[in-house]
């Protein structure tokens, strides 16, 4: 069903493809726990090099635990607390290069040293965030940002 990523593309031509191939995965399933589960499932296979990538939905005025695939994670973040609360409460897209360095990290993963969190907005409302956390410093870059950006619309379009 699916086409292999072939690394030695272009990043832009990447997250095309990866885009693409989530829209195939979620057409025709409405349900947004299905639909999410099966995009950390898709995320995790696409990343090299990350150790936690999944969701954190909005309930009320905090973020809860959703899919998401990887280690144990804290379950309930406050808007506006750590990297996850930060990217929802201002509904912008934030790159860690450093955990260790933004102020009011949560630590879920001792291991985890850089993350990038992509805010979920369906109808102007934010819904969660995409939470991707790698051992690396320095593992995600603006081209990830856009990119991740460009794969989270097509989410929201199916959940």
């Amino acid at each position: 069903m699916f086409v292999e990523i072939d690394y030695a593309t272009d990043i832009n031509a990447k997250y095309e493809q990866l885009a693409s191939q989530l829209d195939a995965l979620l057409t025709g399933e409405n349900n947004r726990y299905a639909n999410l589960s099966n995009a950390s499932a898709l995320l995790n296979q696409f990343f090299d090099r990350i150790n936690w990538v999944g969701f954190y939905l909005l309930d009320n005025e905090e973020l809860v635990l959703g899919p998401f695939q990887g280690l144990p994670a804290c379950i309930r973040i406050p808007l506006g607390r750590g990297v996850c609360g930060t990217a929802a409460k201002t509904r912008e897209s934030i790159i860690v290069p450093d955990v260790h360095a933004f102020p009011g990290h949560i630590a879920c993963d001792a291991a985890s040293q850089s993350e990038i969190v992509i805010p979920l907005v369906k109808n102007e409302n934010i819904i969660g965030v995409l939470d991707i956390d790698s051992p690396e410093l320095n593992r995600f870059t603006e081209d990830d940002r856009i990119g991740l950006e460009k794969v989270v619309q097509v989410l929201v379009n199916h959940i």
